[in-house]
């Protein structure tokens, strides 16, 4: 019989992945399965071994994918399989996140259970908004209210009247639904009609808005802006309140997906978040190391070759396999270094190498020109890269007479997470990028803008789509920057 695992109820946050907790995030990238809630930012489902079994469990007005008494069995079949097991929800476990229901099912069922909260939407939503649950003179309390139960005549709490009295601020979840039926209810219990009032949209919620009013007004100017569910209404003296500057910079509230690798998604995530805009990640694309049959020896016979990568992943890679390898760096005096391009050539300057050859476009063709023009005939060349590269650069060196040879370091694994929605910019990182978004949710939508790292990712995406985009004018993290600027 397996040994029993354990679950770990995970609180994500609200919002972005880097809001969830370290411990819930080292949780998930050791995890042997994971059952989410819908909303959960996708790039925290990147974090989790490609190996672990997924399940959406996700739950949302009108949206039940899953009832809860599945979750509840699923967890515990999990369990007693002997998995190490996350169960990611959105906010905190234990904030009407039924978290309670599935540790008391676990308990009964006799596996293992743990607890790792998370921040709340009741507190983090608003706080995101500018609004602060609790402000000195303002608001000394708050309290978090359920706006949809089965008890009530109205699917209200039965107690509403007697929270209407409090000077706190007046928290309510999952009730955008009855918004009207909660701004009469408090008024006649006596709220003043002029009490400040917020309803918030935000979170990883699909449509954010944000509507400040009145007890009497909120309800019409939320129809009014269209705002859709999930969101928190706010009632009490700090809804008035607007704690949070204006998103700044040239792209100031832009959301961008993104599809890349770690190491794309996180140099062009920094740049996109100081500018101002929201990157969201789409396609997630992991490196998994390759065997290399390699005479690591040869490198250090002084024989002039030359060593060409052409991605960082590719130079992480060889200095990892020659440290794995003990080849001593100071021997490998008669080799020379060739880079795609500048983030190819900044990695290889990190490990102390400078590249002896980088072509000013960071293109294979551009590269093997180079090559060609720089090589004395018969040297040796070596391509270090990717699984499954475009062949053009082998190619073009073979048929130039050089001696070739092709070692495979590592491959990439596309993980698609989320397609792009309406009014987004996407942002393609490589040509095979391209290829698994369109695998996994065909042609970008009409209202989506596209922007192409460089002309080999253009060419490809023209393939999927007659729709004009935009190309980068230099293949960089910079270079799609200048581009998203001038759409």
């Amino acid at each position: 019989m397996a040994e029993t695992g354990c679950v770990y109820l995970v609180g994500a946050g609200c919002g972005a992945a880097d809001l969830i907790t370290l411990r819930g995030l080292r949780l998930l990238q050791i995890c042997e399965a994971v059952v989410y809630d819908d909303l959960i930012d996708p790039a925290l489902l990147a974090q989790v071994p490609l190996s672990a079994e997924r399940y959406c469990a996700g739950k949302r007005a009108g949206r039940h994918s899953m009832p809860q008494p599945e979750i509840n069995e699923l967890l515990v079949r999990l369990g007693q399989s002997g998995k190490q097991v996350v169960r990611l929800k959105g906010g905190d476990p234990f904030v009407f996140g039924r978290g309670g229901e599935e540790f008391l099912a676990l308990r009964e069922a006799g596996i293992r259970c743990q607890v790792v909260p998370g921040i709340s939407s009741s507190i983090a939503v608003p706080g995101a908004a500018g609004i602060p649950v609790t402000h000195r003179r303002a608001a000394r309390s708050f309290h978090v209210i359920t706006g949809h139960t089965a008890d009530g005549t109205d699917g209200l709490p039965e107690d509403l009247d007697t929270l209407a009295r409090l000077n706190g601020t007046l928290v309510f979840l999952m009730g955008l639904g009855a918004l009207e039926t909660i701004a009469a209810r408090l008024m006649a219990a006596g709220k003043p009609a002029d009490t400040p009032a917020a309803v918030v949209s935000g979170g990883n919620a699909p449509h954010p808005a944000t509507v400040r009013g009145t007890l009497a007004d909120i309800a019409a100017r939320t129809r009014a802006a269209g705002v859709q569910a999930p969101a928190v209404i706010l009632v009490g003296q700090t809804a008035a309140l607007e704690l949070a500057d204006p998103p700044a910079g040239p792209l100031a509230g832009q959301r961008v997906g993104l599809v890349g690798t770690d190491t794309f998604v996180d140099r062009l995530g920094e740049k996109l978040t100081a500018a101002g805009a929201e990157p969201r990640l789409c396609v997630a694309a992991r490196t998994e190391a390759l065997p290399v049959s390699l005479d690591w020896e040869s490198l250090t016979d002084g024989t002039p070759r030359w060593l060409v990568l052409t991605s960082v992943n590719g130079v992480e890679r060889l200095f990892a396999l020659l440290r794995e390898n003990r080849v001593d760096l100071r021997k490998l005096a008669g080799c020379r270094f060739a880079a795609i391009g500048p983030a190819t050539a900044a990695a290889l300057a990190a490990q102390g190498i400078q590249p002896d050859l980088c072509p000013a476009t960071a293109t294979g063709e551009e590269l093997g020109r180079l090559l060609i023009a720089s090589v004395p005939a018969g040297q040796p060349i070596l391509l270090l890269r990717a699984e499954n590269s475009t062949p053009l650069l082998h190619t073009m060196l073979r048929e130039a007479g050089y001696p070739v040879e092709e070692h495979s370091l590592y491959r990439t694994v596309y993980q698609p997470l989320r397609p792009a929605e309406e009014g987004e910019t996407l942002v393609f990182g490589s040509a095979a990028g391209v290829r698994a978004y369109a695998e996994a949710f065909g042609a970008p939508g009409a209202g989506v803008k596209c922007v192409c790292i460089g002309p080999v990712t253009a060419a490809e995406l023209a393939h999927h789509t007659a729709a004009p985009f935009a190309t980068a004018p230099d293949i960089s993290a910079d270079g799609i920057l200048a581009c998203l600027e001038t759409l």
